[in-house]
Order: structure tokens, then sequence, then C-alpha cells
């Protein structure tokens, strides 16, 4: 396949520099799409522990992502923010980017991936309530069509508390604001 779009876009795919190509290209894939052949209760594994004393809102923020726009198959780029209040259950804190990594490491559009990240948390630990705010630089928006350079999306997803209690959904917020 890889041979046959070089030659589309008139390159050789027999000349020095490219005859390797299609291999490097197959390795880089399944790097990037690990996302697709993972499942978030393989990340979590044993990462959910008791934790009755914990009440107060879990946020890890600047978490950094990469993940491939799977309309143009152009990469997209940025943070994501995820929070949530517990409920007797708390998350190892290095598993929440693993989580992230599940849904971004995929063909993907960064509204579903920001809500999948919000409803694995909200499924793995049933918490009062989870937020999630995602930013990303989208190639295919930079490299191609508008060409916006300095352009970014920001997306949501609240669920719980964070979406009924204004009191939280602000401190979420505030703090996703704050250095």
């Amino acid at each position: 396949m890889t041979e046959q779009l070089l030659a589309k876009l008139g390159e050789d795919p027999r000349r020095e520099g490219l005859v390797r190509t299609p291999e490097r290209v197959e390795r880089a894939w399944a790097e990037l799409t690990t996302g697709m052949r993972q499942t978030v209760e393989e990340v979590i594994g044993q990462g959910v522990f008791e934790d009755e004393n914990c009440s107060e809102m879990v946020l890890v923020k600047d978490i950094e992502f990469y993940s491939l726009c799977e309309h143009h198959l152009l990469p997209f780029y940025g943070r994501v923010h995820v929070a949530y209040i517990p409920n007797g259950k708390i998350l190892g804190l290095s598993k929440i980017p693993r989580i992230v990594d599940v849904f971004a490491r995929r063909l993907q559009v960064q509204e579903r991936m920001t809500v999948q990240i919000a409803e694995a948390i909200q499924n793995a630990l049933h918490p009062k309530g989870v937020g999630v705010v995602a930013d990303a630089s989208h190639l295919c928006m930079m490299m191609r069509g508008v060409q916006k350079q300095n352009s970014s999306a920001m997306t949501s997803c609240l669920l719980g508390c964070f979406q009924s209690d204004s009191k939280t959904r602000n401190e979420f917020l505030a703090f996703v604001r704050s250095i």
C-alpha cells in the first residue's frame, strides 16, 4: 500500500531513500495506533484502590497526547486535564495518562476521545463525578485547508457532580486554568 501511495505521489518506491519506507511506515502506524489493541481494563490492571477517606477532587493535568485525525490521517496533539471526585475508590495516578493514551493512540476525533476518557474513569471507579478537558492543535487545520497554525480546539466532558454542581465545575475549571 505504501509503495502504491509513493508511486501515486510521483515518487519511485525503488529509490534508495524510499526502499525501506514501507516497513518503517508499517512500524510507525502500529505504534501510533496501539490504543486500538488495548483496553482500559488492561492498562488499569490492579490500579484501583479502596479509599473511603479521600473525598476531594483528584486532578491530573497537562497530560500530553498525540493522536491521528480519522478524517485526514494527520496528527493532532495537545494536553488533557482529567479530574474525578472519589466515591470510595481511587485510581493509581499513572493510570490516568495510560487511559488517555488508550483513546488517543487510535484513529480518532477529539470530541469522541474526550467523552471516552471521561466514561472510562466513570466506569472504572463510579466516582461522584468526572471532568475532562482536552486542548489540541490539529495538523489537518494547520497544514491544509484553512491553514491556521495558531488555532486550537477545546473539548470537555463533565459527568456527575461536575455537570450538576456549578461549584465543583468551577473549581475544576479554575484548577485547569492555573499554572
